[in-house]
Order: structure tokens, then sequence, then C-alpha cells
């Protein structure tokens, strides 16, 4: 069974290419353009991972991070963060982050830690 991602990243072209590369390699891509239609989805169960930009339009990845990791039934399920202008280690300091992807990415490396994530 294909593992499933959910990405949460508002700038449509990137968010495009994220869907395109995971596909190629058999994920199953939910892909969300904002906070709002995120938190109110209900595709997003069974998710096996979590790819979260940090910067978006009604609110922030971080935020969304430290959700997911406080909810009982997400607290488990690994995220991603993204960013072009925030480093790990202010990730690490922010939320509980299983890793940290960073923008703009090479679609080698990007590949790399969604599998590397998933099967730690």
């Amino acid at each position: 069974m294909a593992k499933r991602i959910c990405i949460l990243e508002d700038d449509e072209s990137i968010r495009e290419v994220i869907e395109l590369i995971l596909g190629e390699e058999a994920y199953e891509v939910l892909a969300f353009a904002s906070v709002g239609e995120f938190i109110h989805s209900d595709r997003k169960k069974n998710t096996d991972l979590f790819l979260l930009d940090v910067m978006l339009p009604d609110g922030n990845g971080i935020d969304i991070c430290g959700m997911l990791k406080s909810a009982k039934e997400t607290c488990n399920i690994p995220v991603l963060m993204m960013s072009a202008n925030v480093s790990p280690s202010q990730i690490q300091n922010c939320c509980q982050a299983d890793g940290f992807v960073a923008k703009p990415f090479d679609i080698s490396d990007l590949l790399g830690k969604v599998s590397q994530t998933l099967h730690n």
C-alpha cells in the first residue's frame, strides 16, 4: 500500500512540483494550499508523513507542526518542515519536527529525506 504524504504549501508551482515528484515515486499525495484548508480537511487521516511549509498566508507551519505533535492522533506521525528563510536549528527550537528541507530544494535531497523519514 502506498505511503500517504500530506503537503501544506501555499506556492502553487512548488506544490505541484512536489506532488509530481512524490507521485512518480508511488506515494499517495494530498496537497493543501492554506492552513485553513489543511485544518478543516478530513482527508489527512491515515497520513504517513506531513510536509509543511513554514511561511503561509493564513498561518505558519511551525504552529501546525506543534498542533500535530501535541495531538494524540498525529503525535507519532513524522513532520518535515520546508523553508527558504528559516534554519534547521530555528525549526528545532520552535517545534518537534522530524526533519528540515531547505528551499530551493534539490529533488534527490527531498526524496532522500522523505524516504529516510518514512523508514525511521
